[in-house]
């Protein structure tokens, strides 16, 4: 069975999670400085792009979304589902000419905006319900069609007369939604559930060859999925009690990932995102309202914002009235406002239990070298180490400050960045212990400008002794 509308207490439950959602779908929708004109908006639609399979093919861009998932429903549990992706619709502007028609424009100037032809998307959504069992058969499949559109909007000046107007026009968008359901063996009734979300529509390149911007009114964008649960849970995909360890990573997904959704401690609600998240997210409390620059810093936007030209503010707010939005947003923010974008501390909290404990308790008595009332975390504490003039023996040969070393950071592999540095060569600048007994080399790399800034600010580069190797000292 499927419907239309989701029941009240899905949606309800949905809604919970639905500000993540909606950030989810208008990642990277106008980036910063929210102008058709500016080069990095010439490449849009980043996140969840699910392409027709003609262009697929061509373009190796997905055309599917698969989310699989562990969850343990209730007998006579219902399971909803809802699609959300956005149509791009390509809007032209025409200028109402001299004769009484309408012709194309690139640029319609109006005293508080410039209109300039450009892809709007509008939010679509695809809704099913369903009893878990039915999905454990046959499962359900439900396809759907979005059609092909042309709407016209009369463009006004000052008076209140129409100078021209914007033509958006949709193509007609084709799609599947395929939910079943497997039961795991063993004791616990778990079931695996697995969701296809895929675009259908038939369109094909043209014999010379389209590019990806004739392909996307075609196309699903931002595609992610909500699954609900009327009754039962979800697993954690990410941290799984120990049991479901094995069949959570045998699940399957493919260009998006399922998290735990709504609020914390809740798991009826999954959100599928073609973003990874974590369990849980939710948009910070400080935000002061959606900037769509994909990989935003509130704070830094918000200032570069108010700062555009007042011309540069023009186009943006003719681009698209999110852009706008955006803009207005900036200016009109009070100062108290912007200051909460600065940062908040999230890991304080209350605690209870004795007071603090004494100076004594804070020294480290009876430790060579370390004069008494000294705490455990100052520098003075143990003279024993020094960092300038401490030295190891790494491949039979002393290593320490003013060495010469080559670097070889894939034996950990834990930062993408170090493995930028693999073959080059560096020196070393101290030598530091950690409380657990490690020992990292702190180092500057040859050729770096700004290797003297690093120095006096000590703001330097740590690799363990296995990512090094000795060189000839100069």
């Amino acid at each position: 069975m499927t419907t239309s509308v989701l029941p009240d207490e899905t949606a309800d439950r949905f809604a919970a999670a639905r500000q993540v959602a909606d950030a989810v779908l208008f990642e990277g929708y106008v980036l910063y400085p929210y102008r058709a004109s500016a080069a990095k908006n010439r490449l849009r639609w980043q996140f969840g792009v699910l392409v027709p399979p003609h262009w697929g093919a061509a373009s190796a861009e997905p055309s599917l979304q698969r989310t699989e998932c562990l969850m343990e429903p209730r007998p006579g549990a219902r399971l909803s589902a809802e699609v959300r992706f956005l149509h791009a619709q390509r809007r032209t502007v025409q200028r109402l000419g001299a004769d009484g028609t309408f012709h194309p424009v690139d640029r319609l100037e109006l005293p508080d905006r410039v209109l300039v032809p450009w892809d709007e998307g509008t939010e679509e959504r695809v809704t099913l319900d369903a009893e878990v069992a039915e999905l454990t058969t046959e499962g359900l499949t439900v396809p759907f069609t979005r059609p092909a559109g042309e709407e016209t909007e009369p463009v006004l000046d000052a008076d209140g007369r129409t100078v021209g107007r914007l033509v958006r026009t949709r193509a007609r968008i084709d799609g599947r939604v395929r939910l079943t359901a497997r039961q795991l063996d063993g004791p616990y009734g778990t079931l695996r559930l697995t969701a296809t979300v895929e675009n259908t529509s038939d369109w094909t390149p043209g014999a010379a060859g389209t590019d990806r911007d004739a392909a996307l009114p075609y196309s699903l964008v931002g595609a992610h999925l909500f699954l609900g649960l009327s009754a039962g849970g979800f697993l954690s995909m990410t941290d799984p009690p120990e049991w479901a360890g094995a069949a959570v990573a045998a699940c399957r997904n493919e260009h998006t990932w399922p998290v735990l959704a709504g609020e914390s401690g809740r798991a009826d609600v999954v959100l599928s995102s073609p973003i990874i998240l974590e369990d849980h997210p939710a948009i910070a409390p400080e935000s002061p309202g959606a900037l769509y620059d994909a990989l935003e810093i509130d704070e830094i936007l918000t200032l570069r914002t108010a700062a555009l030209t007042d011309e540069e503010k023009r186009e943006a707010r003719g681009t698209d009235p999110r852009a706008a939005e955006v803009i207005d947003l900036a200016d009109t923010m009070p100062p108290e406002v912007l200051e909460r974008l600065h940062g908040a501390v999230r890991a304080l909290r209350e605690v209870t239990g004795p007071g603090p404990a004494a100076p004594d308790e804070l020294a480290a008595p009876g430790v060579p070298g370390v004069r008494p009332g000294t705490p455990w975390w100052d520098p003075e504490s143990d003279r024993s180490v020094d960092p300038v003039r401490d030295r190891i023996t790494v491949d039979g040969r002393s290593v320490g400050a003013g060495s010469r070393v080559l670097l070889k950071p894939g034996l950990r592999r834990t930062d993408a960045q170090d493995l930028f540095l693999q073959g080059r060569t560096a020196q070393v600048e101290a030598v530091l212990h950690d409380v657990d007994g490690g020992v990292h080399l702190a180092v500057t790399v040859d050729g770096d400008p700004g290797a003297d800034i690093r120095r006096e600010q000590g703001r330097f580069l740590y690799f363990q002794p296995d990512e090094i190797a000795p060189l000839e000292d100069a």
